[in-house]
């Protein structure tokens, strides 16, 4: 079996599930690791098998149920090229409904998938492996997302001297294993550029019928040029010569094969100022660059796109820490009409929030918590701690609840 080349913190619930749910499913992008991971989970009991394997791929769809039955349970790697064998999987699992019997991978938001009639409703478990974290870089897991939400301002004990340029390479490398193995930005764009071809020419296809798989490739592009910003379907059809219908549907299949999420706009009932269109973030940092085209010499002559690079680096980290947590955390944006910001608004259940605003410059001014202090007045005591994660070395306090912190403190 293959050996992790660095810890994957989503494990230990992926462990906790297998105690008591007969059914997981690990979701994820390609190349993210998925399948090294699954692979740790096979044995005697639970078989590993990939429809990758075109002999077992046409075992699975030529006769669902009859290939389940005839396993004692599996480690199914893939499975979104076989959507059919969830509906039948619900019948092996009625049949003898033992905890962890099946692990199943997909590089496609399954539950997002038209073909897939059944959901497997209280017999699955469905966590998401994305790709790498800093903090599982680093090889230390964080205790972040604890921190904030009990208002403690979140710098490590002995937090290591603040290095601009490794964190900028860093935001550059992204979390996909295969390209942080490549130095050269030239080779990590060779890599993005392969990885995009080999999603549009094959996963979509396992997922819907598109007539013009040629123009997926322009629509990401146009995605990248509109990441950090409200989604525009209009204007992202119209470059295209598509209307917004069907730009949305492309857009949609990029959600469902993970390479952008939108992220939805934080709200309460009774705020009427608040813009309701969601923004578009790209899931990787790194890809992002690579589709840009940036380095570290472009960002020396230019640091403008700096700021959305980072800003999807922070979100990245975010929902990777989201991902591990026992509680649910949301994710959202605040945006209001005349013009107060957070960049990511982390809200739980029972209303806690925490806001963040992410700055790529080394320095930091009373004007950039005017959304943070928008939004606290907004909450009603419910904001825990407003940050600005920015590119500098201090820990600054700007108010009672509100801090100016290095960026890499989330990773502690």
């Amino acid at each position: 079996m293959p050996t992790p080349l660095y810890p994957r913190f989503l494990s230990r619930r992926v462990a906790t599930a297998l105690s008591d749910t007969p059914v997981v499913l690990i979701n994820g992008p390609r190349q993210c690791g998925k399948s090294t991971l699954a692979m740790q989970l096979a044995g005697p009991a639970r078989p590993y098998l990939t429809l990758d394997d075109p002999r077992v791929l046409a075992a699975a769809r030529a006769d669902p149920l009859q290939f389940l039955l005839g396993l004692p349970g599996a480690v199914i790697d893939e499975v979104q090229r076989a959507p059919d064998l969830l509906p039948a999987l619900k019948h092996a699992v009625d049949g003898a409904r033992a905890p962890g019997r099946w692990v199943l991978t997909g590089s496609a938001d399954l539950l997002a998938v038209p073909r897939v009639a059944e959901s497997l409703a209280g017999r699955m478990e469905v966590l998401t492996l994305l790709p790498l974290s800093m903090a599982e870089v680093r090889g230390v897991e964080p205790t972040f997302l604890g921190r904030v939400f009990d208002g403690e301002v979140p710098v490590p004990p002995g937090w290591p001297a603040y290095e601009r340029a490794a964190v900028m390479a860093d935001v550059l490398a992204g979390g996909y294993p295969p390209m942080r193995l490549r130095a050269e930005p030239a080779r990590r764009r060779a890599w993005a550029r392969a990885y995009l071809r080999a999603v549009v020419e094959r996963d979509v296809r396992d997922i819907a019928d598109v007539a013009r798989l040629d123009l997926l490739p322009r629509m990401l592009r146009a995605a990248a040029a509109q990441a950090g910003q409200l989604t525009n379907y209009a204007a992202l059809g119209s470059a295209l010569s598509l209307d917004e219908k069907t730009a949305r549907r492309h857009l949609g299949l990029f959600e469902t094969l993970f390479l952008l999420r939108r992220l939805e706009p934080w709200h309460r009932n009774e705020l009427s100022r608040l813009v309701k269109t969601p923004k578009l973030h790209f899931l990787d940092a790194g890809l992002l660059a690579a589709m840009k085209g940036l380095d570290r010499d472009r960002l020396a002559a230019d640091r403008t796109p700096y700021g959305v690079l980072m800003e999807t680096w922070v979100g990245a980290e975010l929902r990777c820490q989201i991902s591990w947590a026992d509680e649910p955390v949301r994710l959202s944006y605040l945006r209001t009409k005349d013009q107060h910001e957070v960049d990511y608004v982390l809200e739980r259940d029972d209303g806690a929030l925490v806001g963040i605003e992410v700055k790529a410059g080394a320095t930091v001014r009373a004007a950039d918590f005017n959304g943070l202090r928008w939004l606290d007045q907004a909450a009603g005591g419910d904001l825990r701690l407003g940050l600005v994660l920015y590119d500098g070395e201090l820990a600054l306090r700007f108010g009672p609840n509100l801090w100016a912190l290095p960026v890499t403190c989330m990773l502690g």
